[in-house]
């Protein structure tokens, strides 16, 4: 083999996530809604017929199928198919940061502008409810973060003897930050916790640059 060959090969691939093809992956999107004169953020309950996570705070969402043409086109779909609004009633969507987690998913987040609700027709099967935080209170409030810890744990025919340490080899167990906001009776944690918190990052960040630019 010809090395110049081979980086010939190679040289104009675009780099992407190392086993993406076997990721689970989904979308789900970050809606807001103008209420009166503040925006506020749109939330489902999951239904309790949902055999994942029932009854939890999340977004609109799922699972990228064949058919969608891109992330962003399975959002609206999911969205249009969850609340049952028309996909014209979706504005001004915009990515936010995916997200890669250890359980072999990647999740694509979007946001975007629900203008109206009055044609709401939740499909009851997946959502059994939704309600509204104002904006504002994500800007103000900080999560608490609890902690979780993971401890691996090798198979019985894990091949210890091909490793350095065996046996007593150092795993170095790994802790992840789980997120909560409690909003009156309402409880938002995990990765809607995290996207939340990631989008109101962005835009804190994004008013100190104004204010900064303005003052320059």
């Amino acid at each position: 083999m010809d090395i110049d060959k081979l980086f010939m090969a190679m040289k104009n691939r675009q780099p992407s996530i190392l086993g993406k093809s076997k990721f689970h992956q989904f979308a789900v999107l970050l809606p807001l809604i103008q209420c009166q004169d503040e925006i506020h953020v749109l939330f489902e309950v999951r239904s309790m017929q949902m055999r994942s996570q029932p009854g939890d705070v999340c977004f609109p969402g799922g699972r990228i199928d064949a058919t969608d043409e891109n992330p962003q086109a399975c959002a609206i779909r999911e969205t249009t198919e969850e609340l049952g609004i028309e996909p014209s009633t979706i504005n001004q969507i915009v990515p936010l940061d995916y997200v890669v987690s250890d359980y072999g998913t990647i999740i694509y987040p979007f946001v975007g502008e629900i203008l109206s609700l009055e044609t709401l027709n939740l499909n009851k099967a997946e959502v059994a409810e939704v309600f509204t935080v104002p904006l504002a209170y994500f800007l103000n409030t900080d999560p608490t973060i609890y902690k979780v810890s993971f401890e691996a744990v090798p198979e019985r025919d894990f091949p210890f003897e091909l490793i350095h340490g065996g046996e007593n080899y150092d795993w170095r167990p790994r802790q992840m930050n789980e997120l909560f906001y409690e909003y009156e009776d309402r409880v938002i944690w995990g990765l809607t916790a995290k996207i939340v918190r990631h989008f109101s990052e962005l835009i804190k960040t994004s008013e100190l640059k104004l204010i900064q630019s303005k003052e320059n």
